[in-house]
């Protein structure tokens, strides 16, 4: 697989993600898994990919007014020391369980996107501390093994749940994306990082594409259009984490 292609497809997964508060860590997992890449290479490449989308998704939702700290604050406490364990451990047999759960909530967000209008309007005002602090953890562990954002987990969550409107349960997931790969890459480096060398043009193309995509998703693609949107991304996860 050629580099202008892989790069080419960076950008594609870092616009198509972002739209639905996703920074495009499974997507860039899957496409450098195809490109012939190491493990090694693959986790530590999707984690810093993961850090630079999800901040440029964080400040378009921060323009748009959906960051509130009491919304994601409860993710992160336990959150972030379960990716650096997470980032820090290899673990085998965990990508049948994984996908399965991701290929779930796929089918859930595909039945729920013709209520998406209504199911917002009855959203919880913040998620409940207590199991979005228990639920945080998990997720951030989950991150830390698989080398995607804890994002595409929590997402599905806060919907599932009624824990937030789909477009705040976006931006929730993207500050996860940022604290939960970050501390994964953290845990990732202490073990010694491996980047190819085209991981320069592989983060202008995930750049360009993480604003495409944060500007849509947050202010202009309608809700039902995400839904349908996280479902393909979840779908596809799930897929590629079954196949290995």
């Amino acid at each position: 697989m050629s580099a202008w292609f892989l790069t080419l497809a960076f950008g594609l997964i870092a616009a198509l993600f972002a739209s639905v508060g996703q920074a495009g860590g499974a997507g860039y997992v899957g496409v450098m898994g195809w490109g012939g890449y190491g493990p090694a290479e693959i986790k530590a490449s999707a984690l810093a990919l993961t850090v630079l989308v999800s901040v440029i998704g964080i400040a378009a939702f921060v323009r748009a007014g959906l960051v509130r700290l009491r919304d994601w604050y409860p993710f992160a406490l336990l959150g972030v020391p379960g990716a650096l364990l997470g980032g820090w451990l290899t673990l085998p047999g965990y990508r049948p369980i994984v996908a399965s759960l991701l290929l779930a909530a796929a089918a859930r967000m595909v039945f729920s996107a013709a209520r998406a209008e209504a199911q917002d309007k009855a959203a919880h005002e913040v998620p409940p501390l207590l199991p979005a602090t228990l639920a945080g953890g998990v997720i951030g562990f989950v991150a830390g093994i698989t080398g995607a954002g804890g994002g595409i987990f929590l997402v599905p969550l806060l919907l599932a749940f009624h824990w937030a409107p789909t477009r705040r349960a976006a931006a929730i997931a993207q500050v996860n994306n940022l604290y939960t790969a970050a501390a994964a890459l953290i845990g990732v480096w202490a073990a010694g990082p491996e980047f190819p060398s085209a991981m320069l043009p592989w983060a202008l193309a995930a750049a360009i594409g993480g604003l495409l995509g944060a500007w849509a998703g947050s202010k202009h693609l309608p809700v039902m259009a995400l839904r349908l949107i996280l479902a393909l991304i979840l779908a596809a996860s799930g897929i590629k984490l079954a196949l290995g």
